[in-house]
């Protein structure tokens, strides 16, 4: 008896370990009527109530608003780690969908795992649900533990290969070279917002592409093409850690947030073959020459 009671055990452990909760990137909170200015004015207050920050905001492309968001909490956890300031700024979006509005906002769970901080976002999670509701979680289901060495396919890069645009002398020239940059627009780039997390060793950046084929509009219009839209993937993050500005490689970035993105056909990576070095070549022209 007891040799089946401890089987039975050891099997249900065993069971647990295989159903590791799946994530997903993006959770629907809410349906509402009206326009995206008068929907986006509300989700800020109920933001603001909540305790989250506005660090910025843009409008992609008609129809759809990006607010990110972060907190006190959201920073230290987010300094932890030396790239952790990918995952500084959640991204709570308003996009106009037929006759209504969708609320949506990034899983920090799913984006803690895919950035591999050592911490846990979930009570930043719980936080955004509460303040905005919860509907469903969207995007393709991974586990934490999938997350954490996530990799699409042979060739194309892991979290921990990004983009890098150069050292200098300090963290504070670092800073310096990004912002103006981003202020002359370079490479047709420009700010959505800057955090800066204690310590004083990371700064990032939320950035807005707006030519060519690195353009928000062009990838989007391209890749997020399902029922509830994925705005939330936008924008893009440009890091000071240290004195290196570094970016996640764009193969990756799109990736991890459309792990079920073809590779081939319509609405496929093939189609944006081009934005991965068009990316890359706007981050350097807002770094510049050293």
């Amino acid at each position: 008896m007891r040799r089946l009671v401890a089987a039975a055990l050891l099997a249900a452990s065993w069971g647990g370990l295989a159903e590791e909760p799946g994530l997903r990137p993006f959770v629907l909170a809410a349906r509402e009527r009206g326009d995206v200015k008068s929907v986006a004015e509300a989700t800020r207050a109920r933001l603001g109530a909540a305790g989250f920050e506005i660090a910025g905001e843009y409008e992609p492309y008609s129809g759809a608003r990006v607010l990110a968001v972060t907190s006190d909490e959201l920073k230290a956890l987010a300094a932890a780690s030396p790239t952790g300031g990918y995952a500084a700024a959640q991204r709570v979006t308003v996009t106009r969908d037929g006759d209504g509005v969708d609320v949506a906002f990034t899983s920090p769970r799913y984006m803690a795992a895919a950035y591999r901080l050592p911490g846990d976002l979930g009570p930043v999670e719980d936080r955004l649900e509460k303040a905005l509701g919860r509907i469903e979680g969207y995007g393709e289901r991974k586990t934490a533990g999938d997350l954490r060495g996530y990799h699409y396919m042979f060739g194309m890069p892991y979290f921990d290969e990004p983009s890098r645009f150069g050292s200098f002398p300090d963290h504070a020239a670092a800073v310096a070279a990004v912002e103006r940059g981003l202020a002359a627009r370079r490479g047709g780039v420009r700010a959505v917002y800057r955090i800066d997390l204690p310590g004083g060793r990371q700064t990032v950046f939320g950035v807005a592409f707006t030519e060519g084929c690195a353009s928000d509009a062009r990838i989007m219009e391209e890749i997020d093409f399902k029922p509830v839209r994925s705005t939330g993937y936008l924008p893009y993050e440009l890091l000071v850690t240290g004195d290196e500005v570094v970016a996640l490689h764009a193969k990756f970035r799109i990736a991890v947030d459309f792990t079920d993105l073809k590779m081939m056909g319509s609405h496929s990576f093939m189609n944006i073959r081009c934005a991965p070095d068009a990316i890359e070549d706007a981050l350097r022209k807002v770094v510049g020459e050293r």
